[in-house]
């Protein structure tokens, strides 16, 4: 099964280049976040000619929203939590109807945070690090539930090599050590696997984000891994290969995020 996530940056400006990311990865699910769309304005003509025969959306007008685009039949598990009580459409969970048995799939969204990594000076912040919290004493709670992947883009960059430059980030949002601390906390009380470092070294830089701000980000490449695929462990065995679909930043009109695939036998 090739599980994929990507920030489309808006399912409707984007639903061309979805036909670009099935001719390069071919995924079985598709895992989207800030999908800025209604449920109801969002695209399914365009979704079924694409052969998404099942779509489950968690939306808003102009910004977060997310989605999960699927080839396998799955139910919607409507259990999960509100985060921070807001409502504001950033996790969607379902279960899969895979050929091992049901797979539990969870597709996150989790806040930017802002510019200032403050939680007094800055409520974007709060709310992230709040954020944090909730999922790490839900993912605790689920821990010993088999067979489960968590996908999204996570907005934090763990590690020295998941950004540009570790020393010049440490001060920056998604990148600063309580960010990172919390990141590892979710981690380890939700007993989660990094699918994606599972193949790629952790000396080796990888990013899966590129600022819009960047005239040619190709030669700057001053990236980001704030996109990420985790695993139960499981499903570590089961893990056979990963995919960055860095190309995907130079497409017309791409994101600053490019799609992940983990595909495992599930």
């Amino acid at each position: 099964m090739r599980i994929v996530t990507w920030n489309i940056n808006s399912i409707r400006l984007r639903l061309p280049l979805l036909r670009a990311l099935d001719e390069a990865l071919r995924p079985d699910v598709l895992c989207l976040q800030e999908t800025k769309c209604p449920d109801e304005l969002i695209p399914h003509d365009g979704l079924r000619e694409l052969g998404w025969g099942h779509v489950a959306v968690r939306g808003m007008k102009g910004y977060n929203g997310v989605a999960i685009l699927s080839r396998v039949p799955f139910a919607v598990r409507d259990q999960d939590p509100d985060w921070c009580e807001k409502g504001d459409c950033r996790h969607l969970g379902v279960t899969l109807d895979a050929p091992g048995g049901p797979l539990e799939l969870h597709d996150f969204y989790v806040p930017a945070g802002g510019d200032v990594p403050d939680p007094a000076a800055n409520p974007k912040f709060a709310h992230k690090l709040r954020f944090l919290r909730e999922v790490t004493a839900w993912g605790a709670s689920r821990a010993g539930a088999p067979r489960r992947v968590l996908v999204g883009d996570l907005n934090i960059a763990p590690g020295e090599h998941d950004v540009w430059s570790h020393r010049q980030l440490l001060d920056v949002v998604s990148h600063t050590p309580g960010e990172v601390a919390a990141m590892a906390g979710w981690m380890a009380q939700g007993a989660w696997v990094d699918a994606v470092r599972h193949f790629v070294p952790e000396e080796q830089k990888l990013y899966s984000w590129w600022s819009y701000r960047a005239k040619d980000w190709a030669a700057a490449d001053r990236g980001r891994r704030l996109d990420h695929v985790w695993v139960s462990p499981d499903l570590r065995g089961a893990l056979r290969r990963q995919h960055t679909l860095k190309e995907a930043r130079g497409w017309t009109q791409a994101s600053d995020h490019v799609p992940v695939l983990v595909e495992l036998d599930a």
